[in-house]
């Protein structure tokens, strides 16, 4: 499930952003703003799909989508969510065409800052974008 989730995050990088991006990213501690959505497979397995940014890619992504060159925390959490929507999305359309794997999702949520730590994801995947990081992560429910 993870590598359809990447497939879908880098789908993003050249269609939507337009940017070149770097799978081998090491994960840095910076700030990150989390959003997560549930998805279903139609064998009633459980998967929770994370979507990180740091700020600066989250910006990146506000001035793109907004022409907004500095954001306030409000309009980034909605972008981020958006963008969550928008890679989920694909992967649900890259599951069901191309690996018979049909699925449904959930509305994005976002992740308070205080239960960022507190995560236990089973699988993750760091993306370098444009100096900013973007993390994919899976948890089974």
């Amino acid at each position: 499930m993870l590598p359809i989730i990447v497939e879908a995050a880098t789908n993003f990088c050249t269609h939507q952003i337009r940017m070149p991006y770097d799978l081998s990213m090491p994960s840095s501690k910076k700030r990150t703003l989390l959003a997560y959505i549930d998805v279903e497979m139609t064998n009633g397995e459980m998967h929770r799909a994370y979507v990180g940014c740091d700020e600066h890619l989250i910006q990146t992504i506000t001035n793109i989508f907004l022409g907004e060159e500095s954001s306030d925390e409000g309009t980034l959490v909605d972008m981020l969510l958006e963008t969550t929507n928008m890679i989920v999305g694909n992967a649900k359309v890259l599951a069901g065409e191309l690996h018979q794997t049909p699925m449904s999702i959930s509305t994005p949520f976002i992740v308070p800052q205080d239960k960022i730590t507190d995560l236990q994801m089973d699988e993750k995947q760091n993306i370098g974008v444009d100096g900013g990081e973007m993390m994919i992560g899976l948890q089974r429910l």
